[in-house]
Protein backbone atom coordinates (compact mmCIF):
# COMPACT_ATOMS: atom_id res chain seq x y z
CA UNK A 1 0.00 0.00 0.00
CA UNK A 2 1.48 3.46 -0.98
CA UNK A 3 0.50 6.82 0.20
CA UNK A 4 1.61 9.98 -1.52
CA UNK A 5 1.45 13.67 -0.05
CA UNK A 6 0.09 16.06 -2.71
CA UNK A 7 -0.92 18.69 -0.25
CA UNK A 8 -0.99 19.61 3.05
CA UNK A 9 2.52 18.70 3.81
CA UNK A 10 3.92 20.76 5.80
CA UNK A 11 1.15 23.48 5.01
CA UNK A 12 -1.87 24.13 6.63
CA UNK A 13 -3.93 24.42 3.73
CA UNK A 14 -4.69 22.26 0.28
CA UNK A 15 -5.33 18.88 2.06
CA UNK A 16 -4.93 15.99 -0.64
CA UNK A 17 -3.55 12.52 0.03
CA UNK A 18 -3.33 10.07 -2.30
CA UNK A 19 -3.83 6.07 -0.92
CA UNK A 20 -3.34 3.08 -3.56
CA UNK A 21 -3.34 -0.74 -3.29
CA UNK A 22 -3.34 -3.41 -6.09
CA UNK A 23 -3.80 -0.58 -8.37
CA UNK A 24 -7.17 0.69 -6.69
CA UNK A 25 -6.84 4.53 -5.81
CA UNK A 26 -8.72 6.94 -3.22
CA UNK A 27 -8.23 10.14 -1.99
CA UNK A 28 -8.74 11.52 1.04
CA UNK A 29 -10.07 15.40 0.44
CA UNK A 30 -9.11 17.87 -1.99
CA UNK A 31 -8.86 21.29 -0.92
CA UNK A 32 -7.55 24.88 -2.01
CA UNK A 33 -4.41 25.73 -1.49
CA UNK A 34 -4.50 29.43 0.43
CA UNK A 35 -2.26 31.72 1.85
CA UNK A 36 0.14 32.84 -0.36
CA UNK A 37 0.91 33.51 -4.22
CA UNK A 38 2.61 30.15 -4.28
CA UNK A 39 -0.09 28.41 -3.09
CA UNK A 40 -2.71 29.78 -4.55
CA UNK A 41 -1.26 29.43 -8.54
CA UNK A 42 -0.68 25.84 -7.56
CA UNK A 43 -4.59 25.30 -7.66
CA UNK A 44 -4.85 26.05 -11.51
CA UNK A 45 -1.63 23.19 -11.89
CA UNK A 46 -2.65 19.35 -12.86
CA UNK A 47 -3.25 17.24 -10.64
CA UNK A 48 -0.12 14.53 -10.20
CA UNK A 49 -2.12 11.60 -10.80
CA UNK A 50 -4.82 10.78 -13.27
CA UNK A 51 -8.51 11.76 -12.38
CA UNK A 52 -9.67 8.81 -14.02
CA UNK A 53 -7.80 6.38 -12.20
CA UNK A 54 -10.03 7.87 -8.62
CA UNK A 55 -12.49 5.16 -7.68
CA UNK A 56 -13.52 7.65 -4.61
CA UNK A 57 -12.66 10.77 -2.53
CA UNK A 58 -13.67 10.99 1.37
CA UNK A 59 -14.01 14.28 2.24
CA UNK A 60 -13.25 14.95 6.11
CA UNK A 61 -15.05 17.87 6.40
CA UNK A 62 -16.27 20.81 4.14
CA UNK A 63 -14.22 23.83 4.49
CA UNK A 64 -12.44 24.94 1.25
CA UNK A 65 -9.22 24.15 2.25
CA UNK A 66 -10.53 20.20 2.22
CA UNK A 67 -13.01 20.72 -0.50
CA UNK A 68 -12.09 23.45 -2.87
CA UNK A 69 -10.46 21.54 -5.75
CA UNK A 70 -13.24 18.97 -6.23
CA UNK A 71 -15.43 21.15 -8.86
CA UNK A 72 -11.41 20.90 -10.52
CA UNK A 73 -11.44 17.36 -10.47
CA UNK A 74 -14.81 16.64 -11.38
CA UNK A 75 -14.10 19.52 -14.73
CA UNK A 76 -11.18 17.08 -14.94
CA UNK A 77 -12.46 13.80 -15.78
CA UNK A 78 -13.05 12.46 -12.26
CA UNK A 79 -16.36 10.16 -11.88
CA UNK A 80 -16.06 8.55 -9.45
CA UNK A 81 -17.89 8.39 -5.81
CA UNK A 82 -17.54 11.33 -3.26
CA UNK A 83 -17.88 10.58 0.48
CA UNK A 84 -18.77 12.52 3.43
CA UNK A 85 -21.71 12.79 6.62
CA UNK A 86 -24.59 14.32 5.72
CA UNK A 87 -24.05 17.79 7.06
CA UNK A 88 -20.59 17.91 5.17
CA UNK A 89 -22.38 17.39 1.53
CA UNK A 90 -24.90 20.21 2.50
CA UNK A 91 -22.53 22.39 3.59
CA UNK A 92 -19.71 21.78 0.83
CA UNK A 93 -22.11 22.72 -1.95
CA UNK A 94 -23.14 26.44 -0.13
CA UNK A 95 -19.33 27.04 0.56
CA UNK A 96 -18.27 25.71 -3.15
CA UNK A 97 -20.35 27.77 -5.31
CA UNK A 98 -19.47 30.97 -3.14
CA UNK A 99 -15.40 29.80 -3.53
CA UNK A 100 -16.50 28.92 -7.37
CA UNK A 101 -18.23 33.11 -7.42
CA UNK A 102 -14.86 34.10 -5.67
CA UNK A 103 -12.67 32.82 -7.67
CA UNK A 104 -14.11 33.93 -11.00
CA UNK A 105 -14.23 37.53 -10.13
CA UNK A 106 -10.30 36.53 -9.25
CA UNK A 107 -9.78 35.13 -12.88
CA UNK A 108 -11.93 38.24 -15.05
CA UNK A 109 -9.61 40.45 -12.79
CA UNK A 110 -6.39 38.78 -13.67
CA UNK A 111 -7.25 37.85 -16.98
CA UNK A 112 -7.56 34.37 -16.97
CA UNK A 113 -9.56 31.48 -17.30
CA UNK A 114 -11.01 30.17 -13.80
CA UNK A 115 -10.39 27.10 -11.97
CA UNK A 116 -13.41 25.70 -12.69
CA UNK A 117 -17.43 27.08 -13.38
CA UNK A 118 -20.49 26.68 -11.28
CA UNK A 119 -21.62 23.95 -13.48
CA UNK A 120 -18.29 21.93 -11.86
CA UNK A 121 -19.94 22.21 -8.72
CA UNK A 122 -23.12 21.23 -9.48
CA UNK A 123 -22.02 18.26 -11.89
CA UNK A 124 -19.55 17.04 -9.03
CA UNK A 125 -22.53 17.60 -6.18
CA UNK A 126 -24.33 14.61 -8.46
CA UNK A 127 -21.44 12.20 -7.67
CA UNK A 128 -21.70 12.69 -3.96
CA UNK A 129 -22.68 9.79 -1.26
CA UNK A 130 -23.60 10.68 2.11
CA UNK A 131 -21.74 7.93 4.66
CA UNK A 132 -22.19 8.71 8.09
CA UNK A 133 -20.21 8.02 11.71
CA UNK A 134 -19.87 4.92 12.13
CA UNK A 135 -20.61 3.51 8.60
CA UNK A 136 -18.68 1.65 6.48
CA UNK A 137 -18.21 1.41 2.43
CA UNK A 138 -15.76 -1.49 0.77
CA UNK A 139 -13.75 0.46 -2.23
CA UNK A 140 -11.83 -2.13 -3.94
CA UNK A 141 -9.34 -3.64 -1.11
CA UNK A 142 -10.61 -0.47 1.19
CA UNK A 143 -12.75 -0.42 4.03
CA UNK A 144 -13.63 3.15 5.08
CA UNK A 145 -15.41 4.61 8.47
CA UNK A 146 -15.85 7.63 9.82
CA UNK A 147 -15.74 8.96 12.94
CA UNK A 148 -16.77 11.96 14.78
CA UNK A 149 -13.32 14.90 14.71
CA UNK A 150 -15.30 17.56 16.85
CA UNK A 151 -13.94 20.11 14.49
CA UNK A 152 -17.44 21.22 12.90
CA UNK A 153 -20.42 20.04 12.38
CA UNK A 154 -20.48 16.95 10.45
CA UNK A 155 -16.34 16.69 10.39
CA UNK A 156 -14.85 13.08 10.75
CA UNK A 157 -11.58 11.41 10.74
CA UNK A 158 -11.46 8.45 8.25
CA UNK A 159 -10.32 4.33 9.44
CA UNK A 160 -9.19 2.59 6.44
CA UNK A 161 -8.33 -0.70 6.62
CA UNK A 162 -6.60 -2.90 3.89
CA UNK A 163 -4.08 -5.21 3.46
CA UNK A 164 -4.19 -6.38 6.72
CA UNK A 165 -3.05 -3.08 7.94
CA UNK A 166 -4.97 0.16 9.65
CA UNK A 167 -4.44 3.71 8.86
CA UNK A 168 -6.18 6.93 10.43
CA UNK A 169 -6.24 10.06 8.76
CA UNK A 170 -7.48 12.95 11.70
CA UNK A 171 -9.06 15.55 9.64
CA UNK A 172 -8.89 18.37 11.71
CA UNK A 173 -9.72 18.18 14.90
CA UNK A 174 -11.91 19.70 17.68
CA UNK A 175 -11.29 21.63 20.36
CA UNK A 176 -12.96 20.71 24.03
CA UNK A 177 -16.06 21.32 24.49
CA UNK A 178 -17.33 23.52 21.31
CA UNK A 179 -20.06 25.80 21.46
CA UNK A 180 -22.18 23.87 19.60
CA UNK A 181 -21.47 20.35 18.35
CA UNK A 182 -20.33 17.05 20.06
CA UNK A 183 -16.57 16.23 20.89
CA UNK A 184 -14.67 14.21 18.87
CA UNK A 185 -15.01 10.43 19.39
CA UNK A 186 -11.77 8.69 21.54
CA UNK A 187 -9.41 6.31 19.73
CA UNK A 188 -10.24 2.62 21.02
CA UNK A 189 -8.89 0.66 18.23
CA UNK A 190 -5.27 0.31 17.47
CA UNK A 191 -3.56 1.38 13.85
CA UNK A 192 -0.32 1.21 12.05
CA UNK A 193 -0.01 4.22 10.58
CA UNK A 194 -2.12 8.04 11.08
CA UNK A 195 -1.73 11.20 9.74
CA UNK A 196 -2.50 13.86 12.22
CA UNK A 197 -3.10 17.51 11.85
CA UNK A 198 -0.72 20.10 13.78
CA UNK A 199 -2.60 23.44 12.76
CA UNK A 200 -1.92 24.75 16.74
CA UNK A 201 0.58 21.82 16.90
CA UNK A 202 2.93 24.39 19.24
CA UNK A 203 -0.30 26.17 21.39
CA UNK A 204 -2.46 26.14 23.77
CA UNK A 205 -5.94 27.76 24.06
CA UNK A 206 -7.04 29.47 27.00
CA UNK A 207 -9.00 27.98 29.31
CA UNK A 208 -12.65 27.03 28.68
CA UNK A 209 -14.33 29.42 30.89
CA UNK A 210 -12.20 32.44 30.30
CA UNK A 211 -13.19 32.22 26.74
CA UNK A 212 -16.82 33.21 27.43
CA UNK A 213 -15.60 35.58 30.16
CA UNK A 214 -13.29 37.28 27.69
CA UNK A 215 -15.99 37.56 25.00
CA UNK A 216 -18.05 39.35 27.92
CA UNK A 217 -15.70 41.50 29.01
CA UNK A 218 -14.68 42.64 25.41
CA UNK A 219 -18.17 43.17 24.47
CA UNK A 220 -18.53 45.60 27.74
CA UNK A 221 -15.77 47.70 26.99
CA UNK A 222 -16.42 48.15 23.65
CA UNK A 223 -19.94 49.11 24.59
CA UNK A 224 -18.62 51.25 27.29
CA UNK A 225 -16.75 53.46 25.14
CA UNK A 226 -19.22 54.03 22.56
CA UNK A 227 -17.29 52.01 19.68
CA UNK A 228 -17.83 49.13 17.12
CA UNK A 229 -16.94 45.33 18.07
CA UNK A 230 -15.87 44.11 14.40
CA UNK A 231 -15.32 40.21 14.87
CA UNK A 232 -14.03 38.64 11.11
CA UNK A 233 -15.34 35.59 11.49
CA UNK A 234 -15.87 31.81 9.73
CA UNK A 235 -18.58 31.52 7.74
CA UNK A 236 -18.77 27.60 9.05
CA UNK A 237 -19.28 26.71 12.74
CA UNK A 238 -17.08 30.16 13.73
CA UNK A 239 -20.05 32.48 13.30
CA UNK A 240 -23.04 29.79 14.28
CA UNK A 241 -20.92 29.70 17.43
CA UNK A 242 -20.99 32.96 18.24
CA UNK A 243 -24.44 33.47 17.85
CA UNK A 244 -24.88 30.79 20.42
CA UNK A 245 -22.60 32.01 22.90
CA UNK A 246 -24.01 36.24 22.46
CA UNK A 247 -27.67 34.35 22.51
CA UNK A 248 -26.62 32.82 26.00
CA UNK A 249 -25.19 36.04 27.17
CA UNK A 250 -28.55 38.19 26.17
CA UNK A 251 -30.37 35.76 27.57
CA UNK A 252 -28.72 36.03 30.93
CA UNK A 253 -28.60 39.20 31.10
CA UNK A 254 -25.01 39.37 31.20
CA UNK A 255 -24.57 42.06 28.38
CA UNK A 256 -26.41 44.86 27.41
CA UNK A 257 -28.95 44.89 23.98
CA UNK A 258 -27.02 46.35 21.41
CA UNK A 259 -27.82 45.45 17.68
CA UNK A 260 -25.94 42.72 16.33
CA UNK A 261 -25.19 42.42 12.36
CA UNK A 262 -24.59 38.82 10.84
CA UNK A 263 -23.07 40.56 7.38
CA UNK A 264 -22.77 37.77 5.12
CA UNK A 265 -25.01 36.04 3.27
CA UNK A 266 -23.04 32.57 2.96
CA UNK A 267 -22.98 32.48 6.93
CA UNK A 268 -26.68 33.06 6.98
CA UNK A 269 -27.24 30.13 4.21
CA UNK A 270 -24.91 27.83 6.36
CA UNK A 271 -27.15 28.26 9.60
CA UNK A 272 -30.00 27.43 7.63
CA UNK A 273 -28.28 23.86 6.95
CA UNK A 274 -27.29 23.47 11.05
CA UNK A 275 -31.13 23.33 11.38
CA UNK A 276 -31.07 21.18 8.98
CA UNK A 277 -28.71 18.51 11.19
CA UNK A 278 -29.57 18.09 14.79
CA UNK A 279 -29.06 15.18 15.61
CA UNK A 280 -25.46 16.41 15.63
CA UNK A 281 -25.62 18.59 18.35
CA UNK A 282 -24.47 18.87 21.67
CA UNK A 283 -26.09 18.36 25.08
CA UNK A 284 -26.40 22.24 25.11
CA UNK A 285 -27.22 22.88 21.74
CA UNK A 286 -29.89 20.17 22.12
CA UNK A 287 -31.34 21.70 25.57
CA UNK A 288 -32.38 25.15 24.05
CA UNK A 289 -33.92 23.34 20.59
CA UNK A 290 -36.13 21.09 23.39
CA UNK A 291 -36.95 24.46 25.43
CA UNK A 292 -37.84 25.47 22.48
CA UNK A 293 -35.77 28.26 21.84
CA UNK A 294 -33.66 29.10 18.84
CA UNK A 295 -30.25 28.95 18.68
CA UNK A 296 -29.37 31.48 16.20
CA UNK A 297 -32.24 34.24 16.50
CA UNK A 298 -32.08 36.50 20.40
CA UNK A 299 -33.05 40.36 20.66
CA UNK A 300 -31.02 42.92 18.63
CA UNK A 301 -29.94 40.48 15.97
CA UNK A 302 -30.16 41.51 12.56
CA UNK A 303 -29.08 39.42 9.53
CA UNK A 304 -27.58 41.32 6.17
CA UNK A 305 -28.06 39.62 3.32
CA UNK A 306 -28.22 42.05 0.38
CA UNK A 307 -25.54 44.66 -0.16
CA UNK A 308 -28.12 47.76 0.49
CA UNK A 309 -28.66 45.64 3.76
CA UNK A 310 -24.50 45.67 4.51
CA UNK A 311 -24.41 49.47 3.42
CA UNK A 312 -27.08 50.00 5.91
CA UNK A 313 -25.20 48.84 8.88
CA UNK A 314 -23.05 52.25 8.59
CA UNK A 315 -26.04 54.53 9.27
CA UNK A 316 -27.12 52.36 12.48
CA UNK A 317 -25.53 54.46 15.77
CA UNK A 318 -23.18 52.87 17.53
CA UNK A 319 -22.87 50.88 19.94
CA UNK A 320 -23.18 48.00 17.83
CA UNK A 321 -21.82 44.76 17.05
CA UNK A 322 -20.71 43.68 13.49
CA UNK A 323 -19.86 39.95 12.82
CA UNK A 324 -19.29 39.26 8.75
CA UNK A 325 -16.66 37.16 6.94
CA UNK A 326 -13.75 36.59 5.89
CA UNK A 327 -12.31 34.95 8.93
CA UNK A 328 -8.75 36.20 8.06
CA UNK A 329 -9.85 39.83 6.88
CA UNK A 330 -8.78 38.25 3.31
CA UNK A 331 -11.70 39.48 1.43
CA UNK A 332 -15.35 40.06 2.37
CA UNK A 333 -17.71 42.39 4.00
CA UNK A 334 -15.65 42.36 6.77
CA UNK A 335 -12.89 44.49 4.92
CA UNK A 336 -15.72 47.58 4.29
CA UNK A 337 -16.15 47.43 8.01
CA UNK A 338 -12.76 47.37 8.91
CA UNK A 339 -12.17 50.82 6.29
CA UNK A 340 -14.66 52.53 8.50
CA UNK A 341 -13.80 51.74 12.18
CA UNK A 342 -10.14 50.40 12.71
CA UNK A 343 -9.14 53.79 12.50
CA UNK A 344 -11.36 54.29 15.59
CA UNK A 345 -10.01 54.47 19.10
CA UNK A 346 -13.48 54.30 20.47
CA UNK A 347 -14.06 50.20 18.55
CA UNK A 348 -12.48 46.75 18.36
CA UNK A 349 -11.51 44.47 16.40
CA UNK A 350 -11.68 40.73 17.91
CA UNK A 351 -9.69 37.90 16.29
CA UNK A 352 -11.70 34.85 17.16
CA UNK A 353 -9.68 32.10 14.99
CA UNK A 354 -6.43 31.30 13.43
CA UNK A 355 -4.85 34.18 11.36
CA UNK A 356 -2.70 32.59 8.45
CA UNK A 357 0.99 34.12 8.00
CA UNK A 358 0.87 37.51 5.90
CA UNK A 359 -3.06 37.54 5.92
CA UNK A 360 -4.53 41.00 6.63
CA UNK A 361 -5.80 39.84 9.95
CA UNK A 362 -2.37 38.19 11.02
CA UNK A 363 -0.98 41.61 10.52
CA UNK A 364 -3.34 43.46 12.59
CA UNK A 365 -3.46 41.26 15.48
CA UNK A 366 0.81 41.48 15.36
CA UNK A 367 0.49 45.34 15.54
CA UNK A 368 0.68 47.34 12.06
CA UNK A 369 0.06 50.86 12.63
CA UNK A 370 -1.31 50.84 9.33
CA UNK A 371 -3.34 48.65 7.20
CA UNK A 372 -4.20 48.63 2.89
CA UNK A 373 -7.85 48.32 2.60
CA UNK A 374 -9.85 48.25 -0.83
CA UNK A 375 -6.71 50.64 -2.44
CA UNK A 376 -6.31 53.17 1.03
CA UNK A 377 -3.97 53.11 4.02
CA UNK A 378 -5.96 52.77 6.86
CA UNK A 379 -4.63 53.57 10.38
CA UNK A 380 -5.16 51.54 13.12
CA UNK A 381 -6.20 53.12 16.30
CA UNK A 382 -8.83 50.95 17.31
CA UNK A 383 -7.93 48.07 19.88
CA UNK A 384 -7.10 44.44 19.41
CA UNK A 385 -8.98 41.40 20.78
CA UNK A 386 -7.43 37.81 20.41
CA UNK A 387 -9.64 34.81 21.95
CA UNK A 388 -8.10 31.52 20.80
CA UNK A 389 -10.10 29.38 23.00
CA UNK A 390 -12.52 29.89 20.38
CA UNK A 391 -10.59 27.98 17.39
CA UNK A 392 -12.15 25.10 16.21
CA UNK A 393 -8.66 23.23 16.22
CA UNK A 394 -7.22 21.03 18.61
CA UNK A 395 -4.47 22.94 20.78
CA UNK A 396 -1.41 20.60 21.65
CA UNK A 397 -2.56 19.05 24.64
CA UNK A 398 -5.59 17.98 22.83
CA UNK A 399 -3.93 16.53 20.19
CA UNK A 400 -1.51 14.58 22.38
CA UNK A 401 -4.41 13.17 24.48
CA UNK A 402 -6.27 12.45 21.11
CA UNK A 403 -3.26 10.16 19.99
CA UNK A 404 -2.23 8.58 23.50
CA UNK A 405 -4.50 5.51 22.60
CA UNK A 406 -2.66 5.05 19.52
CA UNK A 407 1.27 4.89 22.23
CA UNK A 408 2.29 1.16 21.50
CA UNK A 409 0.64 0.14 17.80
CA UNK A 410 1.98 3.04 15.95
CA UNK A 411 4.52 1.84 13.59
CA UNK A 412 4.79 5.73 12.20
CA UNK A 413 3.00 9.05 12.10
CA UNK A 414 3.09 11.42 9.96
CA UNK A 415 2.46 15.55 10.95
CA UNK A 416 0.66 17.55 8.18
CA UNK A 417 -1.69 20.83 7.84
CA UNK A 418 0.76 22.87 9.69
CA UNK A 419 3.08 25.42 9.08
CA UNK A 420 6.55 23.41 8.56
CA UNK A 421 7.94 24.94 11.85
CA UNK A 422 4.80 23.66 13.94
CA UNK A 423 4.93 20.41 12.27
CA UNK A 424 8.37 19.73 13.46
CA UNK A 425 8.11 21.05 16.75
CA UNK A 426 4.94 18.68 17.35
CA UNK A 427 6.69 15.71 16.06
CA UNK A 428 9.48 15.86 18.41
CA UNK A 429 7.00 16.33 21.30
CA UNK A 430 5.11 13.36 20.40
CA UNK A 431 8.69 11.18 19.99
CA UNK A 432 9.87 12.55 23.49
CA UNK A 433 5.80 12.16 25.19
CA UNK A 434 4.48 8.99 23.58
CA UNK A 435 7.37 7.27 22.33
CA UNK A 436 5.85 7.24 18.95
CA UNK A 437 7.75 7.57 15.87
CA UNK A 438 6.95 11.01 14.21
CA UNK A 439 7.70 12.30 10.82
CA UNK A 440 7.29 15.24 8.86
CA UNK A 441 6.73 14.47 4.98
CA UNK A 442 7.70 16.41 1.94
CA UNK A 443 5.03 17.89 -0.22
CA UNK A 444 4.81 15.16 -3.09
CA UNK A 445 6.84 12.81 -1.34
CA UNK A 446 5.31 9.08 -1.76
CA UNK A 447 5.87 6.63 1.37
CA UNK A 448 5.49 2.56 1.49
CA UNK A 449 3.38 1.27 3.99
CA UNK A 450 4.70 -2.11 4.56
Amino acid sequence: MKLKFLGGAKSVTGANYLLESGGDKILIDCGLNQGSNYAERRNFEPFAYDVKEIKAVFVTHAHIDHTGRLPKLYKDGFRGIIYSTPPTKDFARELLLDSEDILRREAEREKKEPIYAAQDVEGMMKLWQALDYGESVQIGPFKITPRNAGHVLGSASYIIEAEGKTIIFSGDLGNIKPPLIKEWEPLTIKADYCLIESAYGDRIHEDLDKREEMLEDVIEETIKAGGVLMVPAFALERIQGLLFQLNELVENGRIPRVPVFVDSPLAIKLTAVYKWHEKYFNADAWKMVNNDKSLFQFPGLKLSFTPEESKAIKNVPSPKIIIAGSGMSQGGRILFHEKEYLRDPKSTILFAGYQANASLGRRILDGAKSVRIMGEDVPVNCRIAHISGYSAHADQPRLISWLRPLKGSLKKLFVVQGDPEVSEKFATLVKDELAIEAYVPSDSEEVVLE
